[in-house]
């Protein structure tokens, strides 16, 4: 069996840089207490590493005060952070069709539950919304404005900064998911008037499973989705007002934000730019190649538009799972089927009854690894669409 070619880089990066497994190894060696616990040397040492993530991680999306980012365990609760600490009954939400079940179950579960309004804007078969119609779903009690940088699906882009512009005059605070994008394209709360930004520090930004973040906006006075100990002001009965200990109630992920640093600061050293460039050629490689095959049908951007690491599709005939699992057993190439906990966007590009295949890479990606892909792809359905 030839070595495995990773292709799920949307789910989770892999293999972690060697300098993310050497800082956590460090911090369970050298600073394994628990921060603002205690004022002992080990204690110190480990609010001091989540000092330096959080200053970093503020460097990176150009937040003014890294205190206003909490740590959180991945995207879905950064998330679940913004969207249940903002939105009370009566209020109205413009979001996508092309959202995470992190966004959309959240809204349908408050939907429910408090009779908040809910609105999916539309997207056409390339994941892009009219900017006409947002403009015209907004409502006198529309509170907030939802969606992902890049849809984990399609690999379409949205246009953040006009979605932003527009919200910020419509006063509607503006949530972005970032989970597709955090890491590989250039963010920028300040420019792009983002008042919420959920992260996860488990796939662009390289860090282990277990880490993620939320910015949270000075302006914004969110309700704690939990409560707790914060070490700090514990004489009191009510959640400390003090950023972040007003977010982060409990012991941190310390080893694994430990982690998250070190994968930051590769993807510092690299540049955004430099990532979503190299990104974009592998996606173009692979679209190229895969159009060639009889009975494939790309989903998302056309070749040559802008995308993220993303390319899904679909074959005439076949099962998306059926795909994968002969890619995985047949050529130990790893890649993900299904619905991608997506179900609108499949339903915007019409694949919500077969599913699809996504393959998407990363910062490890290389040319070999999408040959590999495309090799084994004509070998199995190249001579006709259905067998």
């Amino acid at each position: 069996m030839e070595p495995l070619v990773y292709l799920d880089h949307a789910a989770t990066s892999w293999p972690k840089p060697p300098e993310v497994a050497v800082a956590m190894m460090e911090a369970l060696e050298h600073s394994g207490a628990n921060a603002g616990r205690g004022n002992h040397s080990l204690a110190i040492g480990t609010g001091r590493v989540l000092v330096r993530a959080r200053a970093l991680l503020a460097e990176l999306f150009a937040i003014s005060n890294a205190q206003d980012i909490a740590f959180t365990h991945n995207t879905t609760m950064g998330l679940n952070m913004a969207i249940k600490g903002t939105l009370q009954p009566g209020h109205h939400v413009i979001s996508t069709m092309t959202e995470h079940n992190s966004v959309r179950r959240p809204l349908e579960y408050l939907r429910r539950t408090m009779g908040v309004e809910v609105d999916y804007l539309r997207v056409d078969k390339e994941g892009q919304i009219n900017l006409q119609e947002l403009n015209r779903l907004f409502k006198t009690n529309t509170k907030m404005v939802i969606c992902n940088h890049s849809s984990n699906l399609l690999g379409s882009i949205l246009p953040i900064g006009d979605i932003g512009d527009i919200s910020k005059s419509k006063g509607a605070v503006f949530l972005v998911d970032a989970a597709q994008s955090a890491g590989s394209l250039d963010i920028n709360v300040k420019e792009m008037n983002i008042d919420l930004l959920a992260f996860p520090g488990h796939k662009g930004l390289l860090g282990p499973q277990g880490t993620g973040g939320l910015y949270i906006s000075p302006e914004l006075d969110l309700e704690p989705l939990m409560l707790g100990g914060t070490g700090s002001q514990s004489e009191n009965s009510e959640q400390p007002a003090v950023r972040p200990d007003r977010y982060e109630a409990g012991t941190q992920n310390a080893v694994g934000i430990a982690g998250l640093l070190a994968g930051v600061k590769i993807i510092k050293s690299l540049g955004t730019q430099n990532i979503h460039h190299q990104e974009w050629i592998l996606t173009q490689k692979m679209m190229e190649g895969l159009s060639a095959i009889p009975g494939i049908r790309l989903l998302g951007p056309t070749i040559g538009a802008p995308r993220s690491g993303i390319v899904s599709f679909t074959i005439e005939g076949q099962e998306s799972a059926d795909i994968a699992h002969r890619l995985d057993r047949g050529y130990n190439i790893a890649v993900r089927a299904g619905m991608h906990c997506t179900p609108l966007a499949h339903q915007a590009v019409e694949t919500l009854e077969s599913g699809a295949v996504r393959a998407s890479v990363g910062v490890s990606s290389t040319e070999q690894d999408i040959n590999r892909l495309l090799d084994a792809m004509a070998e199995l359905y190249g001579l006709h669409s259905s067998r």
